[in-house]
């Protein structure tokens, strides 16, 4: 195996600060500082081109292109954290599969092939760790008083909703979401393209936790999609909060990951072939939504669950180890009734996954002592 890393122009470790200007203090992502005998040291950074939807309000053709799928999101205002929720208009076959050592879920056994109910109305992802769970409440709010669920004669419906959560509390500062986040994030949902980065469930996420949080960078969510002649259609939407480095899996390059003291990357593919520290266990996750278009069984369904964990390992480094909760959603629409085989749908859906990973953290914003791969400088190789 060839190993790349990036290397940096300047080698210091990165921290994002606060300046202050005539209209109040602001975060700026572009200013690395030192730490030298306990002082904070500004140097400048040359910025790097941010994609689109890197702030948030910008846009990609993702996992909404699947008709009838729409994503929204709710961030928190004044704390890294929040909720996405991916609903499926008039419901999908829902799949799951859970990888991690460490899952937060909810209604992932009902999504087993040999249980009864096989549609899913949403899929909630959420920070705040296991009381992110209770996002859940407000999405099936949402969806009762917009009348889907599944039917009760003479009492309405009942929502099914399954989601997953991730662990942010020591970047949220223990603000965890609720009800509310998740019934605000259901009522933004909508076809447009999916803001990227530091947003919804993404807000706090990090990656590269190999050597601590001292050295950690920026996760985010991400998404992606792929579109065939022949009308099919898969899409990816990732929240990326992993203990490993994120890998470009077209060069193998480390594209953010646990930094070393002299600014570059420790690569956790030589960390784990020397002394590594043992992560904090449950305080790491990838959660991943997958979507398409084609008519698929609940066992299908699964399937391409199973193999769209293909793109975490592609992209993470390493990826479902006991630290991580690593879990992929699958829904089918089923609008697609032929010209596709469930491989092939399953093999186009970790290459959407293994793209959103890496969207995911290209987009994302740094925090204060968190640096986003936009505040890294710009390699000169």
């Amino acid at each position: 195996m060839v190993f790349r890393s990036h290397t940096t122009r300047h080698r210091v470790p990165l921290v994002a600060r606060r300046v202050r200007d005539g209209a109040g203090s602001h975060r700026t992502p572009l200013v690395a500082t030192a730490l030298c005998a306990g002082l904070l040291v500004p140097l400048p950074v040359a910025p790097q081109t941010a994609p689109a939807g890197s702030d948030g309000a910008g846009a990609t053709g993702g996992i909404t292109v699947v008709e009838g799928i729409r994503v929204g999101h709710f961030t928190y205002p004044d704390a890294p954290t929040g909720c996405t929720v991916v609903i499926t208009d008039g419901t999908a076959v829902g799949g799951v599969d859970v990888r991690g050592g460490a899952p937060g879920t909810v209604e992932t056994d009902l999504l087993d092939p040999v249980n009864t109910v096989e549609r899913v109305d949403a899929v909630f992802l959420a920070g705040g760790s296991a009381y992110g769970l209770g996002a859940r409440r407000g999405v099936m709010r949402y969806l009762e008083e917009n009348g889907q669920g599944y039917p009760i004669p003479g009492l309405g419906v009942v929502p099914i909703v399954s989601g997953a959560i991730i662990f942010d509390l020591r970047v949220s500062g223990g603000v965890r979401p609720g009800p509310d986040c998740g019934y605000r994030a259901a009522t933004a949902a909508g076809a447009d393209p999916v803001a990227e980065g530091s947003v919804g469930a993404g807000a706090g996420a990090t990656v590269g936790k190999m050597r601590g949080m001292a050295w950690a960078m920026k996760g985010g969510t991400g998404t992606s999609s792929v579109t065939l002649e022949s009308g099919l259609v898969v899409g990816a939407l990732a929240v990326v909060n992993a203990v490993g480095d994120v890998v470009d899996p077209r060069t193998g390059d480390v594209i953010a990951g646990a930094r070393t003291e002299d600014g570059g990357f420790a690569d956790a593919r030589r960390i784990v072939r020397g002394e590594a520290p043992s992560p904090r266990e449950g305080e790491n996750t990838t959660t991943v939504v997958v979507a398409t278009n084609a008519l698929l069984t609940k066992a299908q369904a699964t399937k391409v669950a199973q193999m769209a964990h293909d793109g975490l390992a592609r992209a993470i480094v390493p990826s479902h180890t006991p630290s991580d909760g690593d879990t992929v959603f699958s829904l089918a629409t089923g609008a697609l009734a032929e010209g596709f085989s469930v491989g092939q749908v399953g093999a186009l859906a970790a290459e959407v996954v293994a793209e959103a990973v890496v969207r995911a953290v290209r987009t994302a914003r740094g925090l204060p002592s968190i640096p986003a791969v936009r505040d890294l400088p710009a390699d000169e190789g």
